[in-house]
């Protein structure tokens, strides 16, 4: 098991990344939350990590706080709840934003995640409200060139990174015609959409 990594962040293209640690490139998906305290490409990093083994491949997954992993193993626990949902809701929300949806005991704002419906949203906070304290508790954390002809805007890099979070192509261009604004990162442009979708 990959407990963690620390290497230069060779590529990052949400929510996918790639960290050099000693000259081999380690491929990693990693939700928004960690991707928004990313340093620049080149510099270094520090991850930890969960790995999931599947029979067609295994994913290995970056976080940039023991809080942010345990929330996903938490998550990915859940019937109904894969790798790619759990990344959804830690994209959308931080893990203090998703402690308060678990308090406040009201799924609404989960469904508003691509693939969580509102009977996977209310498992969620069935399942996890009674260990929200535990899973609050912080564990502290650490917080290249692009890839060949991978160069392209940074709103048109937001739009494949909410593509591969789960959101529908209509979805996705009305996200970041709320978000427009004059000369934003990719990150910017998907924090700015991630909160258009999460308004009611």
């Amino acid at each position: 098991m990959i407990g963690f990594l620390r290497g230069r962040l060779h590529a990052k293209h949400p929510p996918h990344l790639v960290v050099d640690v000693g000259g081999v490139g380690y491929e990693l998906e990693a939700p928004m939350s960690t991707f928004y305290g990313l340093p620049a490409q080149g510099e270094t990093v520090s991850l930890v990590t969960h790995l999931v083994v599947r029979e067609d491949a295994h994913v290995l997954f970056g976080f940039a706080t023991e809080s942010e992993r345990r929330l996903f193993r938490a998550l990915i626990k859940i019937s109904g709840v894969g790798p790619k949902i759990a990344l959804g809701v830690l994209s959308g929300a931080s893990v203090e934003e998703f402690l308060r949806i678990l308090e406040s005991g009201d799924p609404a704002a989960l469904t508003r995640i691509p693939g969580v419906g509102r009977k996977t949203a209310e498992r969620i906070v069935v399942e996890l409200r009674e260990g929200a304290r535990k899973l609050g508790a912080a564990a502290g954390g650490e917080a290249a060139p692009p890839l060949p002809g991978e160069a392209s805007s940074p709103q048109a890099e937001a739009f494949a990174a909410l593509l591969a979070l789960g959101y529908k192509p209509p979805e996705v261009t009305r996200l970041l015609k709320a978000a427009e604004a004059p000369d934003l990162s990719t990150t910017e442009w998907i924090r700015r959409a991630l909160k258009a979708a999460a308004r009611p």
